[in-house]
């Protein structure tokens, strides 16, 4: 039986998976050893049209707009970052309020964290984060952000730490105000090594440390498609900006400038 149909409205994974290799073979082909990754292994999509297997397809529900649908992976990235654990009732920091970031605000707040505290350099995207229910936020260059998490939180630090912005700074400082037997969960990729205390800031807290690779296929899928079609995310906050294909630089340049949210660009 075929998965998909000509007519049907779908998204895709980027990640092709061999099928063959044991991570494949164990039910964990999102991190096939393997592994093709479009734009980097084979032809990037920013086309209109592109060929991707079948394996890789998702079929959406006619009823959600194409906007929304078209931003399920990186959403992916934000719900398994931040639901490698449950956070409801939970304390949760966000480092980096880049548009992941912005999604991994709503997935904690959609899931029933308590209070989620934001810390970005981009004033822009701070106003994002409150407008979608952040407790506070903090820039770090205008004021220390692990004394005022932990003094926010009583003392205690939050429950989970997600680190999204690839700074090694911020790493350490989202490890700093993880309370101890907490979790710390690290989207985020850096430009090399990340000399971190592993002694005082992991292993005489007994924290949780999870590496995020991107989304695990195909749960995380569901989930997504779950969170948009609900409504219980706010992507109408998240993407800030669309323009047609043709017009992908005026995108560029405002990621590069970072007065932006999720752009989305239309074929």
């Amino acid at each position: 039986m075929k998965c998909v149909n000509v007519g049907d409205k779908v998204s895709a994974e980027t990640h092709i998976p061999c099928g063959h290799c044991y991570q494949c073979r164990t039910g964990r082909m999102a991190i096939c050893r393997n592994m093709k990754i479009f734009g980097v292994d084979r032809d990037g999509v920013f086309a209109e049209y592109a060929v991707v297997p079948e394996v890789d397809i998702i079929k959406n529900d006619p009823g959600v707009p194409y906007q929304f649908a078209s931003v399920q992976e990186p959403l992916g990235n934000a719900v398994d970052t931040v639901l490698a654990e449950d956070v409801a009732g939970k304390t949760v920091a966000v480092m980096g309020a880049g548009p992941v970031g912005l999604f991994g605000i709503a997935v904690a707040r959609a899931s029933g964290a308590a209070a989620v505290y934001v810390s970005d350099v981009n004033e822009y995207r701070l106003e994002l984060a409150r407008r979608l229910g952040a407790t506070k936020t903090y820039n770090p260059r205008r004021t220390d952000v692990v004394t005022q998490i932990i003094e926010a939180t009583d003392g205690d630090g939050v429950d989970v730490a997600i680190e999204m912005s690839g700074n090694a700074e911020a790493l350490r400082q989202a490890l700093k105000v993880t309370t101890p037997g907490g979790r710390v969960s690290i989207l985020g990729l850096y430009d090399g090594e990340v000399t971190l205390d592993m002694n005082n800031d992991v292993v005489f807290k007994a924290l949780r440390v999870y590496g995020i690779t991107g989304r695990t296929m195909f749960q995380t899928w569901y989930k997504s498609a779950s969170f948009i079609k609900s409504g219980l995310i706010d992507l109408t906050t998240i993407i800030t900006h669309t323009f047609p294909l043709a017009e992908f630089e005026k995108g560029m340049k405002l990621m590069a400038e970072g007065n932006c949210g999720k752009i989305v660009l239309i074929p």
